[in-house]
């Protein structure tokens, strides 16, 4: 097996897993820390899925060097394509690490209407509910897909 196609895979597997949790856990539990664990998830996606995209370039280009860090590889990933969906998808991901890492607050933990508030910057708040997160949820897939027919 290829290691893009065990990549693409593995992003399979994270996202049914998120898939779990959004349809299930935070179904029952509504809960900020099952959110957050959603976004974890996803972003481990967005990982492997722009692994899949370098190591299917590193096929072709013998010479090209994947480095460790995930914001190069983004970078990298966004320089080799040169594809608006591409990039746009990576910085979503950028954007899910940053909301993940900063502080935040709960609201209507245990209700239906269950809310993080991820404060970015001062004066720049994202609010992220089960609405939001089945967006997210989305989109990945979309991505995922957009991604398969890219190294296939």
């Amino acid at each position: 097996m290829k290691d893009y196609q065990e990549s693409l895979d593995n992003s399979k597997n994270e996202l049914k897993r998120v898939d779990h949790l959004i349809f299930v856990s935070l179904k029952y539990t509504r809960t900020v820390d099952v959110i957050r664990s959603i976004i974890e998830r996803m972003l481990n996606a967005f990982e492997f899925i722009t692994n899949a995209l370098l190591e299917k370039k590193r096929v072709r280009k013998k010479k090209l060097q994947i480095p460790p860090q995930i914001m190069l590889r983004c970078e990298l990933a966004n320089k080799e394509y040169n594809d608006e969906k591409i990039k746009e998808n990576l910085d979503f991901y950028l954007e899910l690490r940053d909301i993940l890492k900063a502080k935040f607050t709960r609201r209507e933990e245990y209700r239906r209407y269950v809310t993080m508030i991820s404060e970015l910057s001062p004066g720049n708040t994202v609010e992220v509910d089960i609405d939001k997160i089945n967006e997210y949820y989305q989109k990945i897939k979309e991505f995922l897909e957009y991604v398969e027919g890219l190294v296939k």
